[in-house]
């Protein structure tokens, strides 16, 4: 097994804490009203707290079914979660899991900062390319952009 690590940095007109309760704690309700072209549904085992597995379950005519999460660590005051990639989704027969650590910080100008600290772990000897990296990270943004669309349009959510 090999281990690539990729940093990524996007920023975003959403503020930080909003951000990061629509990626954790109000993910089971906004994501599917946000980017149902995408995501069908999102299954949290008990209460989302570490070691608990996250299951989303995309759209029917998506590349893949569903993809499941374990849950690292939330950070409420610093707006940081964990969390690993475990099963589903783009892991494919390459990558055995991937671990990811997100910050989300306020921008000068408004907005936010999220920072992505991600590690791939491969089966056997295979590797990664960051022209892989770079497209898995594209292909997230097929929920990330409406997250970021439907939070602009209602400013009551995850507030």
């Amino acid at each position: 097994m090999g281990v690539f690590s990729y940093d990524h940095e996007t920023t975003s007109p959403v503020a930080p804490a909003r951000l990061f309760k629509a990626f954790t704690v109000e993910a089971p309700k906004v994501w599917p009203a946000a980017a149902p072209n995408a995501v069908k549904s999102i299954e949290v085992e008990a209460n989302p707290s570490s070691g608990s597995i996250v299951k989303i379950n995309f759209v029917e005519g998506f590349p893949f079914q569903y993809m499941k999460h374990q849950i690292g660590r939330h950070d409420e005051n610093n707006f940081s979660y964990s969390y690993s990639l475990i099963e589903g989704g783009p892991l494919g027969d390459k990558l055995e899991k991937i671990s990811y650590e997100n910050k989300f910080e306020a921008a000068a100008g408004g907005g936010s900062i999220c920072r992505s600290s991600m590690k791939f772990y491969t089966v056997g000897d295979n590797v990664i390319t960051e022209d892989e990296i770079k497209a898995r990270i594209k292909g997230s943004e097929t929920v990330y952009k409406p997250l970021e669309a439907y939070l602009l349009a209602n400013p009551e959510a995850c507030n």
